[in-house]
């Protein structure tokens, strides 16, 4: 390049996902599904035990939404509830500020006779 040139380059963030790959909630939920079925289909609550199980498919879910490609710039927050059913009723909220053109949550309920589950995987586009 001469002494007397100059050169303009463009910006090469990206502001918003490409194409279809935003953060899909369904998509996201069959990965909650999957996982609390796995981990605890046939699972008996056991009070020592749930800290443990919370933790390990806090980790298996976030390890399989990093696995979609189409999810590129995406951060992940899990989190994971379990507790022993006794008939009692339970209530869980959440309040989050995002954009809500890139950013989503998705939730999934698991229980049988002995315990309940309630994860949710939220993705934030990293702007």
């Amino acid at each position: 390049m001469a002494a007397n040139e100059t050169s303009m380059l463009a910006a090469t963030y990206d502001v918003e996902p490409a194409g279809g790959n935003r953060f899909r909630q369904s998509q996201a939920q069959d990965i909650l599904a999957a996982v609390l079925k796995e981990k605890l289909l046939g699972a008996t609550y056991h009070a020592e035990n749930s800290s443990a199980w919370a933790r390990e498919i806090a980790d298996e879910v976030k390890g399989r939404l990093k696995a979609q490609e189409k999810w590129t710039r995406y951060k992940y927050v899990v989190q994971v509830f379990i507790g022993e059913q006794r008939g009692e009723a339970v209530r869980m909220g959440c309040r989050c500020f995002w954009d809500p053109k890139t950013d989503d949550y998705a939730q999934q309920v698991f229980s049988n006779e002995t315990l309940f589950c309630v994860a949710s995987a939220y993705g934030v586009y990293l702007y």
